[in-house]
């Protein structure tokens, strides 16, 4: 004989089945209203695209590993539907010239005006094996599937994709011994008389993190860096994009120091910066991702901003 107290009541039932729709009604608004915010980086494609470029090993300027690194974006790209340009040029190193590369792909829009996400593809030389999977390779694969995801997004300014070449020092970071990439591209602009098209400049630089912390670049435009937090908090990545400051030597600086407005997106906030341990497992599609939507969902905001 069953005891009594086994036998459940209509009463039970009910409460029971209410709450099990009321939860199943909460957790699909949730998940819709994450879904419905979603661009469309891929995060799955970015992690590939970062454990192919990691996979190269070593990828300094002027390496045969960097030359496969670009053969692999520029392959990528060719993909997307877009025409990669090599603008090759002689560093002059502390340890002499160096041939290095930036790659560089375009989306036209109606107006001359030019936007553009920027980042770095080399890695820093060490007497160690770093194969730089956060810095160097997750601001590459970050480039490569957002040029992939903005394919259908309307902008009336055109967007311009430049990986950097030579973004680290060649032997210890000075004004004259970084930044080869972003210096030479200033230069080019200005020698074309183009400088000044260039209305607004995103640098992504060490996203990849697994523990995503963004701080404000002290040095970035102020209205660009209000309109990247603004989308990240209605996204609801306030984890990740955090309000306090911090000041970042980066490929941002030449362009701020020509009075073009830049921002640097960058955490620096990793304990495995230029040690051997900044390794693949170090890195998430998922903070690619995150990085990606908001900068996905800032460019039509920018893009007006830029228009006026």
């Amino acid at each position: 004989m069953k005891h009594p107290g086994s036998k459940p009541t209509y009463t039970w039932w009910i409460l029971a089945l209410t709450g099990l729709f009321i939860a199943a009604v909460v957790y699909g608004v949730q998940r819709g209203s994450v879904n419905a915010k979603t661009s469309p980086f891929n995060e799955q494609r970015a992690a590939e695209d970062l454990r192919t470029l990691t996979g190269f090993g070593p990828r300094p300027a002027a390496s045969e590993a960097i030359a496969r690194a670009r053969r692999y974006i520029a392959a990528e790209l060719e993909k997307a539907g877009l025409k990669p340009q090599f603008d090759e040029f002689e560093a002059q190193t502390p340890r002499g010239v160096r041939k290095m590369v930036n790659v560089r792909v375009v989306r036209p829009g109606t107006k001359p005006a030019i936007i553009a996400l920027t980042g770095h593809y080399d890695t820093k030389i060490f007497d160690f094996r770093f194969v730089g999977a956060n810095d160097g390779g997750s601001s590459a694969a970050w480039l490569l599937e957002m040029a992939r995801a903005t394919a259908s997004i309307t902008l009336e300014n055109t967007l311009e994709f430049v990986f950097f070449d030579g973004e680290e020092a060649v032997v210890e970071w000075t004004d004259q011994d970084s930044v080869y990439g972003s210096r030479y591209d200033l230069d080019r602009r200005y020698r074309n008389g183009k400088l000044r098209d260039l209305k607004a400049l995103i640098l992504v630089d060490m996203i990849g993190d697994k523990n995503l912390n963004i701080r404000k670049e002290t040095q970035s435009t102020g209205w660009l860096s209000n309109i990247l937090w603004s989308t990240a908090q209605s996204l609801g990545y306030t984890r990740e994009f955090l309000n306090d400051g911090q000041e970042i030597a980066d490929d941002h600086v030449p362009y701020l120091r020509a009075g073009i407005p830049a921002v640097d997106l960058i955490d620096f906030d990793y304990p495995y910066w230029h040690t051997a341990d900044d390794t693949l497992d170090k890195t998430s599609g998922r903070s690619l991702k995150i990085v990606g939507d908001v900068v996905y969902f800032s460019l039509p905001e920018i893009d007006r901003r830029v228009g006026n």
